[in-house]
């Protein structure tokens, strides 16, 4: 009875990952969630591969003493709508236990058409967090301290995602505006290319999933930010 029990359950379980669209894979191998665009989306299917990460690819946004190691990380890549309106191909660096929901999460944004500029791993900017905000780039995992502060950010475990960094920036208790150049899109009343709006698309996608959007805090206000911790 047991063995019949144990073989319904493995049954059910791989019935499960079929359908949601999951080739499912050890922390060794690659897993990929490829789902079919809707019909006369003219988009191409969804596919995002997760796969192991090291320290060697990390570089510099990982090094002794943080707070996770690469075993603890995987790289996604991933399909986004990019502001020309073509489909891309970007990354990030998650914590394992959040990639296969961020790999959904970034599916409703491809599939809703949000314009993501640019989706590139920290160490492409030296890991600066002022040089990857200014550079509009999408991105997770980096170990730093929180933004004015010296606790490790939620972005050090890999469970927090910044999004279109320009036109959804960081505002310090201060007022200070980060990056610079977003300056000009404190104004949440406008409604541009990549702008994160509370109860829109974006915020639903992450939101309904446990994340907490920094859009609704009331100081510092992050809109650019989601975390899960």
């Amino acid at each position: 009875m047991k063995s019949a029990t144990r073989v319904l359950a493995l049954i059910t379980f791989t019935l499960s990952v079929v359908l949601a669209g999951i080739t499912p894979a050890s922390a060794t191998t690659a897993q990929t969630v490829e789902l079919a665009a809707p019909a006369g989306s003219g988009l191409p299917p969804y596919v995002a591969v997760i796969k192991p990460v090291t320290a060697k690819r990390l570089a510099s946004s990982w090094r002794e003493g943080c707070p996770v190691g690469p075993d603890q990380l995987r790289l996604i890549s991933l399909n986004f709508v990019g502001f020309d309106g073509a489909v891309h191909r970007g990354e990030l660096i998650v914590n394992a236990d959040r990639a296969t929901e961020v790999a959904h999460v970034f599916a409703d944004l491809y599939f809703g058409r949000f314009p993501i500029q640019r989706m590139e791993t920290v160490e492409k900017y030296n890991s600066d967090d002022d040089a990857s905000m200014a550079a509009n780039n999408t991105s997770a995992f980096n170990c730093r301290p929180i933004t004015g502060g010296t606790a490790w950010s939620n972005h050090s475990y890999g469970r927090a995602i910044d999004i279109n960094t320009v036109q959804n920036p960081y505002i310090s208790r201060s007022g200070t505006v980060y990056p610079p150049n977003g300056a000009p899109y404190v104004d949440r009343t406008q409604n541009v290319p990549g702008m994160i709006h509370a109860g829109d698309a974006t915020d639903q996608a992450f939101t309904t999933r446990g994340w907490t959007w920094g859009g609704f805090w009331e100081t510092p206000i992050d809109y650019q930010h989601f975390e899960k911790p």
